[in-house]
């Protein structure tokens, strides 16, 4: 999922530059460049568990740690007493403004997550912030200090484009392997389909924006891949006789992003950076996109690359993926600005300044 491959490609990246040992749940038994301690129970109660912080103390002292990093505000009880009980520095890198996240889909204890959120980030000693708007609400709203906020956005892994034979491989695969034809543009959208704002956005995809392409003379086939399709909606199999493909889990995504001609992300909800954007950008694909799908994404740094509209606006939508003028340049000022090479020097030298 998206989140879970920020924080690995992030930690892939900042252990070049530091020392990183990640203490995570007793499921996680990857391999890594850096160092992981699977030793946190599996157990939902992990969150509330008061023993979580003598062993977590014992490992940062055992591994000689300066800097406690915790993904997301969850754990805001446990930074209360790191930051009051050790000599640990603490930072919260904060992936959305949760409270909003939740209020957005209709959870109803939004209310409770953001005054647990607000002493979360009370209590850290600095706040990594995925976008400037996040950064900007928690100032507003939750009082953060500004010398305690800082924009840390999601990056590519990449640092130059891939070759024309690797997109060409790509694509032959994914035409062949879904039946299309070589004058068809291909348009993907891809994400966890569980999550509520991306399935809105299938829906949007199917109901609103295919019939407006339906009825142009533009060639195309949309892929949509992820798991977590509600099973009522069976595949989208009704749709396959209308240029819409339902690929599910695919073993390797980024053959998708090479193969795809534009990529599609009509999402009117969900907070903090859409990470599928970024990525399919750091492929050097055209992108059109909602200003919510975008947010955290400037447009300047895409040189042309990415066009967005404005939120329900599926006509407009619609006619910037019909009139899509593909290009191809060195994408190198999107590298300079989101590569995680770049993030995460400009994430160390925040706690080093």
């Amino acid at each position: 999922m998206g989140g879970q491959r920020a924080i690995v490609l992030f930690y892939r990246s900042l252990c070049k530059l530091t020392s990183l040992t990640a203490f995570t749940i007793k499921d996680n038994q990857s391999v890594e460049d850096f160092k992981i301690i699977p030793s946190i129970s599996n157990s939902k109660f992990r969150y509330i568990n008061p023993f979580l912080f003598f062993q977590l103390k014992k490992k940062a002292q055992q591994n000689n740690a300066t800097h406690i990093l915790f993904e997301h505000p969850y754990y805001a009880w446990l930074i209360f007493l790191i930051n009051h009980f050790t000599i640990f520095k603490t930072i919260i890198h904060s992936h959305n403004i949760e409270s909003e996240r939740f209020k957005s889909i209709g959870k109803p204890w939004w209310r409770i997550l953001w005054h647990y959120e607000k002493w979360a980030y009370k209590n850290a000693d600095m706040i990594w912030f995925i976008t400037e708007y996040d950064k900007q609400y928690a100032i507003e709203k939750y009082h953060v200090l500004a010398n305690k906020a800082v924009v840390i956005p999601y990056g590519t892994a990449l640092n130059e484009l891939p070759t024309e034979n690797e997109l060409l491989l790509s694509k032959q695969f994914v035409q062949e392997k879904h039946n299309i034809k070589e004058d068809e543009h291909i348009l993907l959208f891809n994400g966890a389909l569980g999550y509520k704002p991306n399935l809105e956005a299938v829906l949007s995809i199917v109901e609103k924006i295919n019939p407006i392409l339906l009825a142009s003379n533009y060639k195309y086939k949309i892929i949509i891949c992820g798991k977590g399709l509600p099973t009522s909606m069976n595949e989208l199999k009704e749709h396959q006789d209308k240029n819409i493909i339902y690929a599910g889990f695919v073993d390797d995504i980024d053959v998708y992003f090479k193969a795809c001609d534009i990529f599609i992300n009509p999402l009117n909800h969900g907070g903090g950076i859409k990470t599928k954007l970024v990525e399919a950008l750091g492929f050097g694909k055209y992108a059109v996109s909602t200003k919510n799908g975008a947010i955290g994404v400037s447009e300047k740094f895409t040189e042309g690359r990415l066009k967005i509209v404005d939120d329900n606006d599926w006509i407009h939508f619609s006619h910037e993926i019909i009139h899509s003028k593909l290009m191809r340049n060195s994408n190198q000022l999107f590298y300079n600005n989101y590569s995680w090479d770049t993030i995460s020097k400009k994430a160390l030298d925040s706690i080093l300044l």
